[in-house]
C-alpha cells in the first residue's frame, strides 16, 4: 500500500510538536496500518489493539446515551495510550510517556487528525452521505417475536 507522503509528513510534524511521543499509528477501524512513525513500537500489533479498544469504548459510549465517541485515553504507569477517530473509518494512536502534558497531547492531536482527515479525503458531505433507511418491522421486544416465544409454555421445555 502506498502511503500519501502528506500523511508521514503529518506524523512527523506531531512527533516534532511533542517530544513526549514514542510513536503513532494511523490505522483503519479494522485494524489495518495506514502510516505509522513508530520506531521501537509494532506498529501492526499497536493498531490491532486501538482497532479493539476503539470498537469496546464505542460501545460504553453508546451504552450510557453519550453519543460518538471521539477519542480515548489510557493511563498507564509509564505513559499514556491516546486513540482518536478519524473520520468513519481511521483511528490515530499515540503512545507518549508519563511526563506528557496531556492537554498538549489532545490539543496537537485533535489538529493533526483534523489535518489528516482532509489528506485522506475522509470527510464526505453530509448531501453525498447514504441515508441509512428505517427499520421495518414490529417494535416489540425481541423476546416476543422470535419462533420460541411463539410455542406454547408446555412445550418450551422440550
Amino acid at each position: 500500500m502506498t502511503v500519501d507522503p502528506a500523511v508521514l509528513t503529518e506524523l512527523g510534524h506531531l512527533r516534532s510538536r511533542l517530544p513526549e511521543l514514542s510513536g503513532s499509528v494511523l490505522a483503519t477501524t479494522d485494524g489495518m496500518v495506514v502510516a505509522h512513525d513508530a520506531h521501537g513500537i509494532e506498529p501492526d500489533s499497536l493498531a490491532a489493539l486501538a482497532a479493539a479498544h476503539l470498537a469496546l469504548a464505542r460501545r460504553f459510549a453508546h451504552a450510557v446515551n453519550h453519543g460518538d465517541l471521539r477519542e480515548s485515553v489510557v493511563e498507564c504507569e509509564g505513559g499514556y495510550i491516546t486513540s482518536y477517530t478519524a473520520g468513519p473509518n481511521c483511528l490515530l494512536t499515540l503512545v507518549t510517556s508519563g511526563n506528557a502534558n496531556l492537554a498538549m497531547v489532545h490539543l496537537e492531536a485533535r489538529r493533526a487528525v483534523r489535518r489528516l482527515v482532509r489528506i485522506l479525503v475522509l470527510e464526505v458531505p453530509a448531501a453525498a452521505r447514504p441515508e441509512i433507511p428505517a427499520q421495518a418491522g414490529p417494535s416489540t421486544p425481541l423476546a416476543r417475536r422470535t419462533p420460541m416465544a411463539t410455542l406454547q409454555s408446555s412445550m418450551r421445555g422440550l
